[in-house]
């Protein structure tokens, strides 16, 4: 185990030092988002979506990139006490570059559908629409961030503030994500991130630590149509139970700016939400 946690610390050193020689866009100036990095010099368009495995990448300084569900259906597990659905229609993700390492982002789900049903009940008998709760994110990457080497790791922290009435969590909840990334080849990368959050429920009126490692390959099949497939763990302080899934989500670049994409989560047990997306990624 200690060899196991002593080659994780090794691991950037090792790959850094294996990275070839290149330019970096960022050696010859100091951008920010009074200085934009000029259109020419942008590098490769890195979402965090379509996956729960967040990028370490930020966006380019002076830019924004708005990465969003344009619909996201989400089914509770056959596990679970009661049946909730949740519908979502243009879940918006804002972000701005706001220097070389750095950027800010706003999380704005515009529409929500919720609805929720005892087990034994035929007709759902609670449902809210609007709004919901907006989140604050703040990105920073550590190493990597140029795209120059073969590793990359940030943090992320965000707050979520209760702005969607029923339709929200009815509390503020905060949370902190570690995403890294390892370029396996000129195709493959393989991605792993932990999240800790601390969420609210509101049924109970309490609050609950929830845990989330995850890990995802994406490999690109042609320089326009890639691949994700990923696996997700989750555990939390009140139901003391994993849930895992299995998800998998193509996309298609379809300009360097602009990419798409859409996919599954696939419930490995029976506690596991079902979920299915369609999205996008536009940087302007």
């Amino acid at each position: 185990m200690k060899r196991f946690f002593l080659s994780l610390l090794l691991l950037p050193s090792l790959t850094l030092a294996q990275a070839p020689a290149k330019t970096s866009p960022y050696d010859s100036a100091h951008f920010s988002w009074r200085k934009p990095v000029p259109r020419n010099r942008l590098r490769e368009l890195q979402p965090d979506r379509p996956g729960v495995t967040e990028s370490p990448f930020t966006v380019d300084a002076g830019h924004f990139q708005l990465e969003m569900d344009a619909l996201r259906l989400i089914n509770s597990g056959s596990g679970n006490d009661g049946k909730n659905r949740e519908l979502h229609l243009a879940y918006s993700m804002l972000k701005l570059g706001l220097s070389r390492r750095t950027d800010l982002q706003l999380e704005l789900p515009l529409y929500s559908v919720a609805k929720q049903r005892p087990s034994d009940a035929d007709d759902w008998q609670e449902r809210h629409a609007g709004f919901g709760d907006v989140t604050v994110r703040v990105k920073h990457n550590f190493v990597g961030d140029d795209q120059l080497g073969k590793f990359a790791m940030s943090v992320i922290g965000y707050v979520r503030l209760p702005s969607g009435g029923n339709v929200g969590d009815g509390a503020a909840e905060y949370g902190v994500v570690l995403p890294i990334d390892l370029e396996l080849s000129d195709k493959a990368n393989l991605e792993a991130q932990v999240e800790a959050d601390l969420k609210y429920d509101r049924e109970t009126n309490q609050r609950y630590v929830r845990f989330v490692p995850s890990m995802a390959l994406e490999y690109d099949l042609t320089e326009k149509v890639g691949l994700v497939t990923e696996a997700v763990a989750m555990w939390n302080t009140e139901q003391r139970r994993w849930q895992t899934s299995a998800n998998i989500a193509p996309i298609f670049k379809v300009t360097p700016n602009l990419q798409l994409d859409l996919g599954t989560h696939l419930a490995l047990n029976r506690l596991t939400d079902h979920e299915y997306f369609v999205g996008l990624t536009f940087r302007r």
